[in-house]
Order: structure tokens, then sequence, then C-alpha cells
């Protein structure tokens, strides 16, 4: 079974709650239309004025039945909704006042419906950027319990089932945090060994990359920095299988690690790589989907407290559905 069929169908046997904050996309309300047919969702709720978005839906012929629209301006949760955004960001100097107007920004609010439990999932970035999407996620949601940076990882599958998880990995990561300190690294690591057992079902087996392996690479302070990280991770999570700094050929080949790191734990097992910053994994992750013709889904933002996700603004009908469904999966 492929990584999009599983998502699809955990997506279909777990019944959760969706929201979609960018209800006058077009290619998002097509994306709510196809989920609702295909039953991914309990419930899939859109964001926006009623009027402008049944007018978007009907002027392109999509059909909205089953799909739940939610004006935030007129929802009778505005005062419970802006008393918790308020409590949230008052030791920042949020107002009360403030606070009813700031929520009724779309990515605001369903951001608190997934806050509050009123939803299980959000997807959102069609017309928002990354940063937009992650500044309210960190905002109302945050981060899970002993993680202070957000991240994100794609699933990368490899036509060779010998490879990682029947040939997936994860990569971590490609698109959040340029240029990530020690304590970001092991956040980062941390993050992504969840993400490999949420999304691959699976112990993760990590591997901590650098131009250099286990000193090769003198001490330079990039190679400090995983180094650090390494041991960040250890003390917080003694059992995780992990294993680094490494050279992406010495975490993959035995015949490599065995000359450069003979007895690493983590030996013909790794499924999740760890990149030292965002020049190094946007470079690796394409180079492998094109070079190898490896197949990439993501970005898959990681580290909330609740299941959010990001989209490309450029993301097709079908990536979006995909997202959701991935997002969904992910809800226990």
């Amino acid at each position: 079974m492929d990584f999009i069929t599983e998502m699809r169908e955990k997506a279909r046997s777990r019944q959760k709650k969706l929201v979609l904050p960018e209800g006058t996309d077009l290619r998002t309300l097509k994306a709510a239309r196809i989920i609702v047919e295909e039953r991914l969702a309990a419930s899939v709720t859109v964001l926006g004025r009623k009027s402008e978005v049944q007018k978007l839906a009907a002027a392109e012929g999509v059909n909205l039945g089953g799909v739940n629209i939610l004006d935030p301006a007129v929802s009778p949760d505005i005062e419970r909704y802006a008393k918790e955004f308020y409590e949230l960001r008052k030791h920042k100097g949020m107002t009360m006042e403030q606070a009813r107007t700031d929520i009724l920004a779309p990515l605001r609010w369903g951001a608190m419906m997934l806050h509050l439990g009123d939803v299980d999932a959000m997807v959102s970035g069609a017309e928002n950027t990354t940063a937009d999407v992650l500044r309210a996620g960190l905002a109302i949601i945050g981060t899970r319990p002993g993680i202070k940076t957000a991240s994100s990882h794609f699933i990368v599958h490899t036509s060779d089932p010998s490879w990682g998880v029947n040939g997936n990995f994860v990569f971590s990561d490609c698109a959040v945090v340029p240029d990530p300190t020690a304590e970001q690294l092991a956040d980062i690591a941390l993050s992504a060994a969840q993400s490999c057992r949420d999304f691959m079902n699976a112990e993760p087996v990590v591997a901590l990359l650098s131009f250099s392996t286990k000193g090769s690479g003198g001490d330079h302070p990039n190679v400090l920095k995983v180094r650090e990280a390494l041991a960040i991770v250890k003390s917080r999570d003694p059992k995780l299988l992990i294993d680094g700094e490494m050279q992406a050929d010495a975490a993959l080949v035995n015949s490599v690690l065995d000359k450069k790191a003979p007895g690493s734990p983590i030996r013909g097992k790794v499924n999740t790589l760890i990149f030292p910053d965002l020049q190094a994994a946007n470079i690796g992750i394409k180079l492998v989907q094109r070079i190898g013709k490896a197949d990439g889904f993501g970005p898959f933002l990681q580290g909330f407290a609740k299941p959010i996700s990001d989209l490309s603004r450029g993301a097709t009908v079908d990536e979006i559905v995909n997202t959701c469904a991935s997002t969904l999966a992910q809800v226990k």
C-alpha cells in the first residue's frame, strides 16, 4: 500500500473533524468537496463569509453539500474564543477588546477551534504564508510538552523497499528553521522521531547528518552543534535509537559506517534523517526527488500540541486533499 492510500484509509477509519480556514480559495473548496465525498473526515468546516463562499462555489460548479461554512464574524462563539485568546496572550499585552478583533482572522479562528477541541485538525497555507500559519499555530495551539521548536518533515518514498521503512524515510527539517541551534536541532530530532511513529507506524532510528562522521571534520562549529544536539537528545530520550554526527553515506551504507563509525547502534536501520540546517535539507530533498526519482510528501508541520499542517501556495487540489488526509491520520 502506498503512503497516500494508507493516509486516506487511516483518515477514513478515524472520522475526525477538520477545519480549512481559507474558504474563499477555490482549490480549498474543491478539496473540501472531495474530502466529504470520500468520507475522509467526520465533518469539514470552511471559514469565510457565507455569501462569498457560496458565490465562488456556485460560479465554479462546486457542490458544497455536507460542507460546513462558518463566518467567524457572526458566530455565537466570538466571546468564548476571544476570552480564551485573551487568556493565552495577555502576558504579551493583549487586551480583551483587541482579542475580540484579532480572533476573527480565519487562521486564528481555525487555530482556536483546534485548541478548544471543536475540531481535531487544521490545514491552511493555500493563500497564507508558512510564517502566517506558524504564527497562528504557535500563538494559540502551542508546541507539545517538552518541545519548544515547531519544525517540519517530508515523507520520502523511494522505489527500493530495502531502504528505511519499506522504502520510506522521514527527512527533517526541510521547511521551517533556517539555521537551528543545538537545542532546536534536538527538538527537531525528537519531533521527527514522533513523526516516524505517527506517519510510518515504525520505531524511529535517527541519524544526525553532517559533513563529518565522528570527528572526521574536526571541531568546526557546525560539527560541534550536531554533537551537542546528540547529547541533548540522549539526555531527554535515552531509549531513542540515534547517532551522529554522521555523513549521509555512513548513515545509509553499512560498509561505509563500519569504517567510519564501527559499532554504531543505528547500523542498517536508519529511517529518519535530520539535516543540520535548512540549506542542506532543501538541497538534499530536491536531489533525491529529481535525480533519485523519489516521491516527497509534505512538508508536514511537527512539534505542535495538535495536528496542524501548512500547504504550499501553489498546492493542487489533490495535494490539499492528501495533506488533509495525512493530518487527519495523525489524530489519535
